[in-house]
């Protein structure tokens, strides 16, 4: 014990410190960016989930797993702001990734250095940081991701039973999150490549076995609910037929690569694939099994994904970023003359860069370099919830002046940002009446019209996109409007719906 502390005690202390930042930068400001659309769908159904046991398998109806919904129904509980709640599980699997990550790195590598950076890089990461930020379940995969391809090398290299059963449950865990932990069931066998003795194959064979058995049983558990087919038939929603790479083998690939690069130089940032590069040039004569391991598990997922996803977006590739990382950070494992100027100006470009982008992320995001893809999604379109808390504030005040009478709210849409993002912040606000009303609004919803001549105070939240008449000539008091953020000339929104959106609260006159 005295041994271990004295050769891992600077260690220990440096973890330490590492997680306390990484989880200080993952909670500070935690809301100030508004609720995206995802986000407000999760936030509600863990919400209804918790209030009504028999619908603890809501997430089904829109072919999601539950096991975010399920750990986030306890956050709800306990704390008040709902969207804080959200993405305060996500910050924590962001912990539990950092954690991962370390033990993995030193795992291949035997690099305390190494190890420490992986740590590090993932906790100011810009793309790591902004999806632990976000009540979205791609921060949980992830970090089950990590664990298994951890504990997939483990167990291909010592063959115990007990390594395999715990893999088995986390690939359980990660099966119960999303749907691309499949990538994690079918990429384990990579490790075998690290089998020494043929022989060995048949015993790897048989505990590999043992671990799909305990994470196709928990993957079951699904089956107790009353919508487990619609898993695999949303699956077309999402992706492509394999048979559509016989019609446009290059279509959608050759497009979605070159975004995935921009992305990843953009919040990356570009520094880490230049030390991912030079970990590779450094460590691959030594390291070659392990290192082919984590390019397979980078690189397969990624071209799958590419030429398969009908919407291919950042979040979608974040489970199949920690190679990146590791090979990284494993720059700084056996660190010869002639690489350590380029890995200390490398390393130098990568701290700058997210420096600069995680201050603004903290501060002000909407100055922070997004990528126009998600920068569209967060700030612009009718998935970002600008306006939605402060409306539900205006109506919280409105019934605390007459707490007795019924308010009624009428939002655009059924699903989604509005009306999942207003009720969830006027959940315990029984008189509050949220009514979905579709879209494309072009008359005042008769929901809203008989709520009115019923003497109720009846409001009306809408984005401006989705108002197809002037609403000057509809009978609406407009209360306050929130402007987004301006779009991009030239893109398909920019054309159909203007050049700039906006939230309005009216009050039914």
């Amino acid at each position: 014990m005295k041994k271990f502390l004295r050769d891992w005690k600077w260690v220990i202390l440096a973890g330490i410190l590492i997680l306390g930042f990484g989880f200080a930068l993952r909670i500070f400001h935690l809301t100030i960016i508004p609720v995206f659309a995802d986000e407000a769908i999760y936030i509600r159904w863990s919400q209804i989930m918790a209030s009504e046991p028999t619908l603890r398998f809501l997430p089904l109806s829109d072919g999601k797993q539950p096991l975010f919904m399920w750990i986030l129904m306890f956050f709800v509980k306990k704390v008040t702001d709902p969207l804080f709640a959200g993405r305060l599980l996500s910050a924590v699997s962001g912990i539990g990734s950092m954690i991962g990550i370390f033990l993995l790195t030193y795992y291949i590598f035997k690099s305390k250095l190494s190890a420490l950076f992986a740590s590090i890089f993932w906790a100011v990461s810009p793309v790591t940081l902004f999806f632990d930020r976000m009540a979205l379940v791609d921060s949980m995969l992830t970090c089950f991701g990590i664990w298994t391809l951890y504990l997939g090398l483990i167990v291909a290299d010592t063959k115990r039973l007990d390594m395999a059963m715990i893999l088995g449950f986390v690939l359980g865990f990660a099966g119960l999150t999303k749907s691309p932990a499949l990538f994690f069931a079918a990429l384990i066998p990579v490790c075998v490549i690290l089998l020494k003795k043929p022989k060995d194959v048949f015993k790897y064979a048989g505990l590999l076995g043992v671990a799909y058995v305990i994470a196709f049983g928990m993957y079951n558990i699904q089956r107790l609910g009353p919508n487990f087919g619609m898993l695999s038939s949303r699956t077309s929603d999402y992706v492509f037929p394999l048979s559509r790479i016989l019609v446009y083998p290059t279509d959608p690939i050759r497009y979605n690569l070159p975004t995935t690069l921009n992305w990843l130089v953009a919040m990356g940032p570009v520094g880490l694939l230049l030390l991912a590069i030079i970990g590779i040039a450094i460590n691959f004569r030594k390291q070659t099994k392990h290192i082919l391991i984590l390019c397979v598990w980078f690189i397969a997922p990624l071209i799958y994904e590419a030429e398969f996803s009908k919407s291919f977006i950042l979040r979608y590739i974040l489970f199949l970023l920690p190679p990146l990382y590791i090979l990284a950070a494993s720059a700084f494992s056996n660190l010869a003359n002639r690489w350590k100027y380029l890995v200390a100006i490398f390393l130098a470009a990568f701290f700058l860069q997210a420096g600069i982008f995680d201050y603004f992320l903290l501060v002000s995001p909407q100055r922070a370099n997004f990528p126009a893809r998600e920068r569209s999604g967060y700030f612009q379109e009718w998935t970002s919830g600008i306006g939605i808390k402060e409306s539900a504030d205006y109506i919280r005040n409105i019934h605390n002046l007459n707490p007795g009478q019924q308010i009624v709210v009428g939002t655009e849409g059924y699903f989604g940002t509005l009306p999942d993002g207003f009720a969830m912040y006027v959940q315990d606000l029984s008189n509050v009446i949220v009514v979905g009303t579709g879209l494309a609004i072009n008359k005042i919803p008769q929901p809203l019209v008989e709520a009115k001549k019923a003497g109720n105070p009846t409001y009306f939240i809408v984005n401006k996109s989705r108002l197809i008449v002037d609403p000057s000539k509809l009978n609406l008091k407009l209360i306050q409007e929130f402007p987004k953020e301006p779009r991009v000339p030239g893109t398909t929104e920019f054309l159909h719906n203007g050049p700039q959106d906006a939230l309005y609260l009216f009050e039914l006159k």
